[in-house]
């Protein structure tokens, strides 16, 4: 089994950041509080989350689309068109307020991580890079369910 590299791991785990805060400021009245006063209202809660969310799941296409280059064919083409559904959905399914929105984030991750499975079947990515995104994707997932709870 492939050890995922300290430095994605580290990158990957510091892009948690806003997810755990957002779930943990949810958690405690005190936090959520102190937080809003600190930071503003827009860093706190489901605001942060689901904002941060759809970047995340619009960087993420980039990501895909960057292993899309490493193939040709209809193989690329394919890998260009899933590319860009990641970011499609964030785009069109995270408004309604934070309970749809949330939930519709928590299927995005899920939808992703089926799309990350497809292009490392493909050999696309890196050996160790499902164990990493199962790892974030659970946790994510975990943090957006505190929103929609």
């Amino acid at each position: 089994m492939t050890r995922i590299p300290i430095v994605p791991l580290a990158l990957g785990l510091a892009g948690l950041i806003p997810f755990v805060w957002g779930a943990a400021t949810l958690l405690n009245d005190g936090l959520g509080a102190w937080g809003a006063q600190a930071f503003g209202p827009r860093f706190v809660g489901p605001y942060v989350q689901l904002f941060y969310g759809s970047v995340i799941l619009s960087f993420m296409s980039g990501v895909l689309w960057g292993f899309a280059t490493k193939t040709k064919g209809t193989q690329a083409a394919m890998g260009y068109t899933l590319s860009v559904v990641p970011a499609l959905w964030a785009f069109f399914m995270t408004g309604g307020g934070p309970t749809s929105a949330g939930m519709n984030l928590i299927f995005g991750f899920v939808g992703l991580l089926m799309l990350d499975f497809a292009f490392f079947r493909w050999g696309l990515t890196p050996s160790w890079w499902m164990r990493l995104r199962l790892l974030l994707t659970a946790i994510v997932v975990t943090c957006l369910a505190v929103t929609v709870v």
